[in-house]
This record gives C-alpha cells, structure tokens and sequence, in this order.
C-alpha cells in the first residue's frame, strides 16, 4: 500500500465524524501561538491567580438533590412568560444621540454602539446552548428582534467558546457578512471551520489589542476555563474585553469568577462608561467560575477605581436555566448590592437600547413574572461581609 492510497490515522478520522459545533481544534501557526503565550503552560491555559475548579465541589448527590428538586426547578424558570422590548430595530434605526447606546438582547448579548462602531459581545441567537438541537438549556424567552434587525455590525466579540457565547447558528449567520471577529487565542479555529474568513479574525492573547477604526479592543484577563467538546483540551483562551473609543470606553466581563484583576483592568483601560458583568449562574458548588450578583457589584467597583461610577448593566441572566439559584434572583440581589455601594444600575428588559448618559432602565420588571423569591437579600449586611448565621432574612420584597 503506498503513502498515498494509507488510511487516514484514527484520530483524524473520529475527527471529521464529530458535531460540527464541538468546532475545531487549533493546529500549524495558530497551535505553536498558544504554546508560546505567557497563559499557556504544561499544555493548557492557566487562570490568574491559579488553578480555578469549574467542574461541581462537594457532594455529588447533594448537588443532584439541590439542582432536581421539583419545588427548585420552578423556581430557575419564570412562572409566566418574560416581557421582551417590542420596538428594538425601529429604536436602533438612528444612531445613538450620546454616541453610546446598549441593547442587551438576553444573557450575555450585547449591542455596544460606541463612537460610532457598532460592536455585538457574545451573540446567541440559538434555541438552545447545545451542540444539539434536542437537548441541552433552552431559551426561557425569544430573541427580542431578528438577528438582521441589529442592523450592520462592524466586529462581533467573543469571550469565550461554550455554548452559551458562541453559538454556531449565530456565527453561521454573521459569516456571511462583512463583519469582523475579535476573539481569544485558539477560538478562531472555530471560527474558521464554521465560514470565518481568516482575514476577518483578531485573535488575541491577554493584554493584546486591535484597532478597528479609532477604537481598541483589548483582550483583558478572566478567570474561567473553555471546552465544547468530549475532551476539553484547555487550548482556548477565555477572556473579558476593554473596548476604549474617543470618547467613551465599555468594558465585558465575559464568564468569570471574581479576582483582584479587576483593580489591575480598570486602572489600565477604565473607568468605563459601562461594564457589562456576569452575575448569574452562579453557585456554591463552582465558585471559581462565576460570580455572585455582590462580586458583581464588587467587580465594577474596582474596574472604575474603587468607588461608585459609570453604569453597570448586568448579563448572562434571564435567558438560560444554568444553575441551582431562582430564576429572579441575579436581578434582585444585583439591584440590592448595587443600592448598598450607592451604584447606578440598568435594568433593560431585553432588547431594549439605552444610553448610559440619558435616563436609565431601572424598573425591576422580572417582578411581575417570577416565583416568589424564598432566600432574600440581607440588606443589613455591608457589601463584601459575611452575614452571620443568626441573622434572620428580611421580610419579602415586594
């Protein structure tokens, strides 16, 4: 049998049978890249400050018990359905009067209108985040406005590769466009089996920018992990995103748990106009990982110097059922650490714009849909304390 006429080894002919949304595996250039980053070592990327847990500590059966009770499983969806902005692309048809307008679209979707670039963070218009179509979290609402409603985008961002930031239909469909790609080292392999021209990607290790236009988009530092497929390799990046233009500056959290980078990011790049942070899906059982509505609020203090300042919006809640906590619990908390810290706070209901420097969203909408919340914020606890075991919880919200 000569070379020619061999069969393909074993493993590059599982690889061609696999989903094509578990994506692609870095390789050539774009391989030795990551071997040769500051992140990568012993042949994975490393979390700032050291090794982050991001599979469920602690009991197996106790985390089952929590996360399949009946009476819990209510609780992490709405009790009626979730009220969606109606009027997204007829408000995005002009541009933005302050030259900064955002549209969060559900989880961690975002339309950033920035001096005049028009930039989409982590665009998921999937039914489901799953490599399959018949199984996997559903959407607990509709996308607010058709994908080609946005209208033209100039660079679609990336945080990170799970399925709930990057989503193969979304990413199909912007591939046909004349849209640019920012993203973390080894995604663009992805991307580039997905219909991403070469040419349109900026792959980008910590601390790394480009410029598009007049504006820089820098990939900042976050602590999470990656993987799509059966076998997590660790040979993607996951990052949070600086995005400075002439006169305002956005910053996105991405996934990520709480970290004293956020000093570090905020005096290098902000204070920001708006942050964009993650305060859902977190929990006890993977505190590493994602952070707590409070290390949200926490996090924006320090990425704007250390107090109060600029607008946080908060994302990737509302849209998914990812874990243990109730559904409304991100927007509760998140509005009550914020009232603590003395922070202003947008609280669109999805696919509506606003503009940080005009009247902001502040209308605790998820109210009028939710379960009745059971575990309530304790109000009397300074932000950043432990409350103590004795205190009891405060009286219902209303």
């Amino acid at each position: 049998m000569t070379g020619v006429d061999a069969p393909r080894p074993l493993r590059a002919r599982f690889r061609s049978l696999r989903p094509a949304a578990f994506g692609a595996d870095a390789a050539g250039e774009r391989l030795e890249r990551i071997r040769r980053s500051p992140n990568f070592a012993d042949g994975a990327f490393r979390n700032p400050g050291g090794a982050a847990g991001h599979r469920p500590s602690g009991s197996a059966t106790e985390f089952a018990k929590v996360y399949f009770r009946k009476e819990e499983r209510l609780r992490r969806a709405p009790a009626r359905p979730i009220p969606l902005h109606p009027d997204t692309a007829a408000d995005l048809a002009a541009p933005p009067a302050t030259g900064l307008r955002l549209t969060w679209t559900g989880h961690s979707s975002v339309l950033a209108e920035i001096d005049g670039l028009r930039v989409l963070f982590d665009p998921v218009w999937g039914e489901r985040c799953s490599p399959f179509a018949f199984a996997g979290p559903r959407r607990l609402h509709p996308v607010p406005a058709p994908l080609a409603a946005l209208g033209p985008v100039d660079v679609v961002v990336i945080s990170h590769d799970h399925y709930d930031h990057l989503d193969l239909p979304t990413v199909r469909a912007l591939a046909g466009t004349e849209t640019l790609f920012a993203a973390p080292l080894g995604v663009g392999a992805h991307l580039e089996r997905w219909g991403v021209s070469p040419s349109r990607l900026r792959e980008l290790d910590w601390n790394e920018s480009t410029r598009i236009r007049d504006v820089r988009l820098t990939a900042t530092p976050a602590r999470h992990f990656c993987g799509r497929g059966l076998r997590n390799q660790q040979h993607t990046l996951w990052a949070s995103w600086a995005v400075e233009g002439p006169e305002h500056r956005v910053y996105h959290s991405g996934d990520t748990g709480y970290f004293p980078g956020f000093r570090d990011i905020g005096a290098a790049h902000g204070p920001f106009d708006v942050t964009m942070i993650q305060i859902g899906a977190y929990s006890d059982f993977w505190p590493d990982i994602h952070m707590t509505p409070e290390e949200g609020v926490r996090a924006h203090l320090d990425l704007q110097g250390g107090g109060p300042g600029g607008v946080l919006l908060p994302i990737h809640w509302g849209t998914f059922n990812l874990a243990p906590h109730a559904w409304a619990e991100p927007g509760e908390w998140t509005r009550d650490a914020a009232a603590e810290a003395g922070q202003r706070v947008a609280f669109p209901r999805p696919g509506r714009p606003f503009e940080p420097a005009a009247e902001l969203p502040v209308d605790p909408w998820w109210r009028s849909v939710s379960h009745p919340l059971t575990h309530h914020w304790r109000r009397s606890r300074p932000l950043g304390t432990a409350a103590p075991a004795s205190d009891p919880d405060p009286a219902p919200q209303p």
